[in-house]
């Protein structure tokens, strides 16, 4: 998910007063599959014998998508995105990782938003309750996968997130105080005036 789609969904729950929730899934990339007749070796891990009784250096073959394969990003989203479509979405054309889905059940129409990232779910809803579309979601998902609710969400891509009202507020202080940290650990120099900009010296400023 980008940026510019967590503003926006953000925005629309600010609009339509939607609950937005933040799920996990747990080692999500070990979750992922290979592809059909894809084959992967890697090195033992660290613990196992590499030389086999016959001198010969041991390989191991990967069943499964693990951290540190070049692919398993890849697989993880090819796991993750059929299932969403099979269950109802429909995937945004100017954001792939951004899913939708509506309901309308006796005159009243539910909506259930959710934006990926990596092995988070931004999950935006209308309703709740035990009938509802984000129950039924969130009962197929916990049985489908290994996921943790981690509640109201508070912070995501870096962006502390706050609700009050109708109002939805975003700010990043503590993510550009990290940065000064660790970019600027004595402070900002002095050779840094206060109308900075990256142009010629005798350009000028108003």
């Amino acid at each position: 998910m980008r940026a510019t789609s967590l503003r926006t969904l953000a925005s629309l729950a600010a609009q339509r007063g939607l609950s937005m929730r933040r799920w996990d899934f747990v080692a999500a990339y070990l979750q992922g599959e290979l592809e059909q007749g894809e084959v992967v070796y890697c090195h033992p891990p660290p613990g196992y014998e590499t030389i086999g009784q016959d001198g010969k250096t041991r390989i191991c073959r990967v069943v499964k998508p693990i951290y540190g394969m070049a692919q398993a990003g890849r697989r993880w989203q090819r796991s993750l995105f059929p299932w969403l479509t099979s269950w109802g979405f429909e995937q945004s054309h100017s954001d792939p990782c951004v899913f939708s889905c509506e309901r309308t059940t006796d005159g009243t129409t539910q909506t259930l938003i959710i934006g990926c990232y990596v092995d988070d779910l931004f999950v935006l809803y209308s309703d709740d309750g035990p009938a509802s579309l984000y129950f039924s979601f969130t009962t197929a998902l916990a049985s489908r996968w290994n996921v943790e609710d981690e509640g109201p969400v508070s912070n995501l891509l870096n962006v502390d997130i706050a609700t009050d009202a109708d109002c939805v507020l975003l700010k990043q202080e503590k993510y550009i105080s990290q940065l000064v940290d660790t970019y600027l650990p004595e402070g900002i120099p002095s050779s840094f005036h206060k109308n900075h900009a990256p142009a010629a010296d005798d350009l000028p400023l108003r």
